[in-house]
């Protein structure tokens, strides 16, 4: 999958009003710096929590900002908005990077810190279909969230990867996110949903019913998330760029110590996210059920890995497959500031899960 030069343009056209849509938060920092960090997405959903309950719980302020996340639609709005400096920081995925890369036309971000770890997609079904493996795909409507969301290329590349053409064996179709996606297996509109696990969590608390397709046995790790920023501004201003992962890295860590508590400093930032007329405990557990599948995915996969550090190998996996030929990926990532991002109290921030409320 490429990204062209127009198509960059043309994806910078949605930006601008979706710049002036964020979420209406009573709590930031009077006073402090206010950087923007831009989402692909086409509105806040928790499958961003451990990027923006740093705000609520305190983590930013201590690094001296605050956080407005701007919803900018696609991963490919994101990327132009962090190339002309229209926010400070976005969730880069390589999907979309790594073509441009490719191209030799990668110049002025940055990935530094891997919020998401691989793998986290599967195809579902309905209970009652015929489809118990992903063999018995070919020639059905797979329904994805957009063709500018990340569901879409990752899955792609793992049928391609079972030697199926992607392009010809099957009917791809953009069915919209959360409970339409679900909406729209249930009604028979496609035959399989490939989807993200955040998703189908979604889709698993609004009581619609599907089940998933067991994974193939050699699934590839890709399609890692990460954040980014541009190159000028982590050598200018790099304590803030440490910062912001900090932040991020403290929220996973407090999720991970209390899902719940997470789920509820999420939804006293966007109150919006509670089912209409459910207690504040019915709206914890929907938001809970919506991240469990998420949560064990903010801890690296690799044996002595520290968390937000980038693995390679998933780089040059994802490259292989799409037969982009890419020699040095030097520019696209650096560890550089993993240890001082993961330089805090760990027992603080778990005591902190344990006992908020």
């Amino acid at each position: 999958m490429k990204i062209s030069r127009r198509e960059f343009v043309m994806a910078s056209g949605a930006i601008a009003a979706s710049l002036a849509v964020g979420p209406k938060l009573a709590m930031a920092a009077a006073g402090l710096p206010k950087i923007k960090l831009g989402v692909g997405l086409k509105a806040m959903s928790p499958i961003v929590i451990n990027l923006v309950i740093g705000e609520v719980l305190g983590y930013n302020k201590a690094e001296g900002f605050s956080v407005t996340t701007q919803v900018l639609g696609s991963n490919a709005n994101v990327q132009v908005a962090v190339d002309r400096g229209e926010v400070d920081f976005g969730v880069g995925v390589p999907s979309f990077g790594l073509p441009v890369l490719a191209q030799g036309e990668w110049k002025k971000s940055i990935n530094f810190y891997e919020y998401t770890y691989p793998y986290k997609w599967d195809i579902a079904v309905l209970p009652k279909s015929s489809i118990n493996g992903y063999e018995d795909l070919k020639g059905k409507r797979i329904g994805v969230s957009g063709f500018g969301a990340t569901d879409y290329p990752v899955t792609k590349n793992v049928l391609q990867s079972l030697g199926f053409d992607p392009d010809k064996d099957f009917k791809w179709v953009a069915v919209g996110g959360g409970v339409p996606a679900g909406v729209a297996l249930e009604r028979g509109q496609i035959d399989a949903l490939a989807y993200y696990d955040v998703g189908f969590g979604l889709i698993e608390a609004a009581g619609l019913p599907f089940r998933l397709v067991p994974r193939p046995a050699k699934l590839p790790l890709i399609g890692g998330q990460f954040l980014e920023t541009q190159t000028d501004r982590l050598q200018k201003n790099k304590a803030q760029v440490i910062g912001l992962g900090r932040a991020v890295c403290k929220s996973s860590n407090f999720i991970l110590a209390n899902p719940k508590a997470g789920a509820l400093a999420f939804l006293r930032m966007y109150p919006e996210a509670a089912p209409r007329g459910s207690s504040q405990d019915q709206a914890v557990e929907s938001i809970y059920r919506a991240i469990n599948r998420r949560i064990k995915l903010y801890s690296p996969p690799y044996p002595g890995a520290k968390m937000g550090s980038i693995n390679v190998r998933e780089l040059q996996t994802e490259a292989a497959m799409n037969h982009w030929n890419i020699s040095d990926y030097g520019l696209f990532y650096t560890n550089d500031l993993i240890d001082e991002i993961n330089n805090f109290d760990l027992d603080k921030i778990r005591r902190q899960a344990k006992e908020y409320s």
